[in-house]
């Protein structure tokens, strides 16, 4: 099985660039998709071409914002949208898959936003989701994918001096808050997978960054310590254009 998450800035602007054939050439068994900015009708509208998959998607009240997706060759045993909390389901941002033997949660996680206005709902959010990851987890492993929108350790982004504390996604309280997830047993499959590997999954639109390789890794796929031994490989796809982020994948 192979698994991909990939942000794409907006599901209806990457199907008029090379999205369908990119997805065609990975051949994922599972896509999960985050900042769809569309509705589910726009989503299943958009990926029309791309046959083989049911498509499940989750949206904002608000439109053009956020959204989450799971494409899947395989009918999930059963699909929840949301984290069954109020203030955090009005934005889409969660499409959770059943399957026989593990959960497949799709996530598009907070931004703590340019003025860091949001960090502290930032923060109640991380605190909810891993609440609401541990009770699947009672039932079965469970594989989260999608953009986290932080930089975990130094080595997870080009310039984490000038970036410490000053930007959002490398705010040390959004670093504790994936120190609580991988504390609370969920993993993050590249690290643990590739220790020294220095790759990116974000660059700004903003002075060449990607062309430079001035970026951040904020896309992961965070595992079940248990189900850890049977990813075979954790992988960044860096050849795959047409969003800010690149797409992000585990290999089982």
């Amino acid at each position: 099985m192979k698994l991909i998450s990939f942000n794409v800035n907006g599901i209806r602007a990457i199907v008029g660039k090379s999205f369908i054939q990119d997805m065609q050439r990975v051949d994922a068994d599972i896509i999960c998709l985050q900042e769809t900015k569309a509705t589910p009708e726009q989503v299943q509208d958009a990926c029309a071409s791309l046959e083989g998959y049911h498509v499940f998607a989750n949206s904002a009240e608000r439109k053009g914002y956020s959204g989450t997706a799971i494409l899947s060759k395989v009918q999930p045993l059963d699909v929840t949208y949301g984290i069954g909390i109020t203030e955090h389901d009005t934005e889409g941002r969660v499409v959770c898959a059943e399957y026989s033997s593990y959960f497949v949660v799709s996530v598009y996680v907070p931004n703590s936003g340019s003025e860091l206005l949001r960090l502290g709902y930032r923060q109640s959010w991380d605190s909810d989701f891993l609440t609401y990851l541990k009770k699947l987890e009672a039932i079965k492993p469970v594989l989260v994918c999608g953009d986290f929108n932080v930089a975990h350790q130094p080595i997870d982004l080009a310039r984490p001096k000038e970036n410490y504390n000053k930007a959002a996604g490398y705010m040390q309280e959004e670093i504790d808050g994936m120190n609580h997830f991988v504390q609370n047993g969920l993993i993050d499959s590249f690290r643990a997978l590739n220790p020294e590997q220095v790759k990116y999954s974000w660059w700004s639109y903003r002075a060449g960054a990607r062309e430079k390789n001035v970026g951040w890794r904020i896309d992961y796929f965070l595992v079940s310590q248990s189900f850890l031994p049977q990813v075979k490989e954790s992988f960044i796809l860096n050849d795959v254009y047409g969003s800010d982020h690149c797409p992000v994948g585990i290999q089982l």
